[in-house]
């Protein structure tokens, strides 16, 4: 007697998603996010140093994102790159739904050469960030490095989020800006990972985030 051979069940596609469109005089945003991703991007902001930190985010995330920002940049970088840090952050939002079965919390430590950076991060519905970048000088490739830490604020602004970055030590600019976004990329996907042992518990004793 020989039996039919079942075939292989599919695996679940509960995958988080969101998609933002920002819109405002100063800045068009549109952007589409896949948490679980597989470190795919198609980014354009018109900052080519800022694509770079946004595609090795995504890439060290393992997050999938679109993101294409038409910006004011004649008047200066600050309206872009503020923006889509709120934008970004409105996206991880809104994809964690009501934050249960997440892990909520995460940190990383990212060495870069001779740099070290650390990112600490808490999904807890309250916006608060704090950026110690070191860094000493105005320009790194065509991004304004004044501007990391509006970009920081504006995703925890936009993510209800406490996003904590440092830089520890180092020389390069460049290495210290790249450190900083590679480790709160990781802290993050930690952050938004689910927690195998507590399921679908709400992470808070407050009963909301």
């Amino acid at each position: 007697m020989t039996g039919r051979r079942k075939k292989p069940s599919a695996a679940p596609t509960n995958k988080r998603t969101a998609t933002v469109a920002r819109h405002t005089a100063e800045t068009r945003i549109d952007l589409a996010l896949t948490i679980e991703g597989q470190g795919r991007y198609k980014i354009s902001t018109g900052i080519r140093f800022f694509d770079h930190m946004l595609e090795l985010f995504t890439r060290h995330g393992a997050f999938d994102l679109e993101l294409k920002c038409d910006g004011d940049l004649d008047v200066d970088q600050h309206h872009t790159v503020e923006d889509v840090g709120i934008a970004l952050g409105e996206a991880f939002d809104r994809a964690l739904g009501d934050k249960r079965g997440i892990l909520r919390a995460g940190y990383f430590v990212m060495p870069m050469d001779e740099t070290l950076a650390i990112a600490a991060v808490d999904m807890s519905g309250r916006a608060a960030f704090a950026v110690d970048a070191k860094l000493r000088t105005r320009l790194v490739g065509d991004l304004q490095t004044e501007l990391v830490a509006d970009f920081f604020e504006g995703f925890a602004r936009g993510a209800r989020a406490n996003v904590h970055v440092k830089t520890m030590y180092g020389r390069s600019n460049h290495h210290k800006i790249e450190a900083i976004f590679k480790a709160f990329a990781r802290a993050l996907r930690v952050a938004c990972s689910r927690d195998r042992q507590l399921g679908e518990m709400l992470p808070s004793t407050k009963g909301l985030l």
